[in-house]
């Protein structure tokens, strides 16, 4: 397969939206400068800024910031880590490249940049997805061309935003990994199970393979009474089962049973959280043919 690059790039989108200022790079103070509302980006280490402003103070800003003219003065589309570190090096003026651009362009210049830059947290990322979708009316394959992404990648980041707001402050702090989210989401319909389990992997540092693990028994001890109440087939003590549930459950990111009859046959039950979800899934067990 071939590698897929970042999709339409700022130059890119630059050149299909209206064109750049035809007064080129001009040098706004930075007062004038303001956030914009579509910023993906919502944190900033205090470190990284100071570093950077040490750079800045001995070199200057050496890449201007995109930015759009409005009212209250030019909002930042682009640029805004380098315009607080200026801001922190007691700079007056910085390099800005003004441009002409609406609301949707405005986030799909500001994302891209920070992909670029692999600035994004997923969460932040999964955030600026859903905007893209709900806020300016894309479908996940067109969000997925304009970022570089596949969209089985971006269904997957998404599905972070279905974990609990705790859960995904662990991510954004970086006590768990995208990969400790990720295994946790087979939990994400029972929420005591999970805060639970997340809790454990966190205060014991468990591994991604080792959460996955966790994640498998838990699911099979809250599944296995009621399969044994409702008659629909043995709890998975039979280690093939389990083992076939814990391939299943990786494979699919998602939670399974396997519920298995006295004559050999069975049921195979996958859980999905939600139609995007069940997308996902289609596109993982049964692909369109590219024609």
């Amino acid at each position: 397969m071939q590698k897929r690059g970042l999709g339409r790039g700022l130059s890119d989108l630059l050149a299909g939206t209206g064109g750049v200022s035809t007064r080129g790079v001009i040098e706004v103070e930075v007062d004038r400068l303001y956030p914009s509302p579509f910023q993906p980006r919502r944190n900033f280490e205090e470190e990284e800024l100071r570093d950077l402003a040490a750079s800045i103070a001995e070199q200057g800003v050496l890449q201007p910031l995109l930015v759009r003219e409005t009212a209250e003065g030019y909002q930042i589309v682009a640029g805004e880590r380098r315009w607080r570190a200026a801001g922190l090096a007691g700079l007056a003026t910085v390099p800005c490249l003004v441009h002409e651009c609406d609301d949707g362009q405005a986030l799909q210049m500001a994302l891209i940049e920070n992909l670029q830059r692999e600035d994004l947290n997923p969460i932040e990322q999964a955030r600026a997805f859903r905007q893209l979708i709900e806020e300016f009316g894309m479908k996940q394959e067109e969000v997925a061309d304009r970022v570089g992404k596949s969209r089985p990648a971006v269904a997957n980041v998404l599905r972070l935003l279905s974990l609990p707001v705790e859960v995904q402050d662990a991510v954004i702090a970086g006590t768990l990994s995208e990969g400790h989210a990720r295994a946790l989401l087979p939990l994400r319909d029972e929420p005591a199970l999970l805060y639970q389990v997340c809790e454990q992997v966190i205060q014991q540092g468990l591994s991604v393979r080792q959460t996955e693990e966790l994640v498998r028994k838990s699911s099979a001890l809250s599944s296995a009474p009621a399969q044994a109440k409702q008659g629909r087939g043995a709890p998975t003590d039979d280690p093939h089962l389990a083992a076939a549930v814990e391939r299943l459950q990786q494979a699919l990111a998602t939670r399974v049973q396997i519920r298995q009859r006295s004559d050999g046959s069975g049921t195979i039950l996958i859980h999905y959280h939600d139609v995007e979800d069940l997308g996902r899934l289609l596109d993982a067990l049964a692909p369109e043919a590219e024609i």
